[in-house]
């Protein structure tokens, strides 16, 4: 097809996809399951850091990780105890096990204690560098300042390393992001839409390369880059929102004969 047509479609599958029905089956249910700022983010940021694999076994498991944490996730990060952590040692979710819930509640403490929070950490590093890139650098060396089991770290991938940030990426696009739809929170303004990345995964880099938008053929930080430049050629100022499209294109079975 061509740009025009390319362009009609990617339209026609975000304004399918990108409605208030998508959250529920989703793991952006889990931060839209409470109201205040501190609590999304840290119901969001646990969510997306188990987000691999079937929707379905990662909603479950995410709400469960929310009832360790007496449902007010934010407080038990900054408050809770040394027995309370210990009962997260029981939480499984496929290798995510709970001495890595109990490291990343830590780290995301030392986060709030140093920098305020998980979104004014965002913030403030991207008004400091202007760079999502190095600001996913930085915040995973921040991140794991504080002591830590070893393990933990394969749950939050490594841009450093070369890695796609899917989950990372996906994560900014929950708090970032901002429209009428009533999906992405757009809580953290003073970064902008334009800035984002696409979170590339198997699903969305196989539509993104039947569709002409990826041409890279392993799913590294190099091929989020030179799709979401694809889609910045589509709407530069919100390249993100075709999350939607390629999603919605694999639930339609564009790939299919």
């Amino acid at each position: 097809m061509n740009k025009e047509e390319l362009r009609d479609l990617l339209e026609h599958l975000h304004d399918k996809y990108n409605l208030a029905e998508f959250i529920e089956p989703d793991p952006i249910s889990i931060p839209h399951s409470f109201t205040s700022r501190d609590d999304r983010e840290v119901a969001g940021f646990m969510a997306a850091a188990i987000a691999w694999g079937n929707r379905k076994a990662i909603v479950k498991s995410a709400r469960r990780m929310m009832a360790y944490m007496d449902n007010s996730p934010a407080d038990f990060v900054r408050n809770a105890s040394a027995s309370e952590l210990t009962h997260l040692q029981s939480f499984v979710h496929r290798t995510f096990n709970g001495q890595d819930f109990t490291d990343f509640v830590l780290s995301m403490r030392h986060i709030y204690d140093h920098s305020g929070g998980i979104g004014l950490f965002f913030e403030n590093r991207y008004d400091t560098t202007g760079d999502i890139a190095q600001v996913l650098s930085d915040f995973r060396r921040e991140f794991f300042a504080c002591p830590h089991n070893p393990h933990c770290e394969k749950h939050l991938s490594s841009i450093d390393k070369g890695a796609a940030c899917k989950r990372l990426n996906m994560y900014l696009r929950w708090f970032v992001r901002r429209d009428n739809r009533g999906v992405d929170f757009g809580l953290w303004q003073r970064i902008p839409m334009s800035a984002l990345y696409l979170p590339l995964d198997v699903h969305t880099g196989n539509m993104g390369r039947a569709l002409g938008l990826l041409h890279r053929r392993q799913n590294d930080w190099k091929a989020t880059a030179e799709i979401t430049a694809a889609l910045r050629e589509f709407d530069a100022e919100d390249p993100v929102r075709y999350d939607y499209s390629l999603f919605g294109a694999g639930i339609d079975g564009f790939l299919k004969d």
